[in-house]
């Protein structure tokens, strides 16, 4: 195939920012996204030009590092998935792609599509963690969970913490991410004795961060590419809740 790539270069935070052509011939619908533009890349070295950057890692779509927006829509135009594992077959012989990097004000661009995402990691510190006592690994069994219980953890727990739900929503809320890491953990017995102060300190940090109110519009949920249901933003206002009520930390 031969493409058009209109890809977001900026050289630094304070640097202002464009929308670059680039022509690309010879792409293979087999090639993942990345693959692309590590083949554009490739072409930019040769050219003595700078190549763009873009954050990756594992490229098996479970490390979230690999957020972009391509042709307005969070990870691209497919559904539950990343931009690791979306191919060229989804594109076109001829076809203009556009890509840009997250645009939230708490996630600031670093470079070309690599924003600052420590937001979440700052978040994630304030209360994503449950107490344990430390020695012997304790029998797997000797804890009972429901399973209804451990699924809806499982679900939450599958957030990859992209921020693709960040990007999608236009009051460029992180909802869905902190309701995702509040419900699998205050739903699991181990996350009781912090259940409380988990979600006051979370959502705390969320605003402080810059992060935007939630409206329910539900596109978090439809950029989500895990899969993360609304009724978790909802058990999230239950939770803070219960525990504004109850007044522990």
């Amino acid at each position: 195939m031969k493409l058009t790539l209109r890809i977001w270069r900026q050289t630094g935070p304070e640097a202002p920012g464009e929308l670059v052509d680039y022509q690309l011939d010879d792409v293979s619908p087999d090639m993942s996204f990345l693959e692309m533009l590590d083949v554009l890349n490739e072409k930019l070295i040769l050219d003595g030009a700078i190549p763009v950057t873009f954050d990756h890692d594992c490229r098996e779509g479970i490390c979230g590092s690999c957020g972009m927006v391509v042709n307005g829509a969070p990870h691209g135009p497919q559904t539950l998935t990343t931009t690791c594992q979306l191919h060229m077959r989804s594109f076109s012989d001829g076809d203009t792609i556009v890509v840009e990097p997250w645009r939230s004000a708490a996630f600031p661009v670093v470079k070309d599509l690599m924003v600052d995402r420590s937001a979440f990691d700052r978040i994630i510190q304030s209360g994503g963690y449950v107490s344990v006592s430390t020695g012997a690994a304790p029998e797997a069994h000797s804890q009972l969970v429901p399973k209804p219980d451990a699924d809806l953890a499982f679900e939450n727990a599958e957030c990859i913490g992209c921020g693709a739900c960040v990007a999608a929503c236009p009051n460029g809320s992180s909802m869905l991410f902190v309701s995702a890491k509040i419900s699998h953990l205050n739903v699991l017995p181990q996350g009781q004795p912090e259940r409380a102060s988990r979600v006051l300190n979370m959502v705390e940090q969320m605003d402080a961060e810059g992060f935007g109110g939630c409206t329910n519009t539900g596109e978090c949920t439809n950029a989500c590419p895990k899969g993360i249901p609304q009724s978790s933003i909802a058990r999230l206002n239950k939770e803070f809740l219960r525990a504004s009520l109850t007044g522990k930390r």
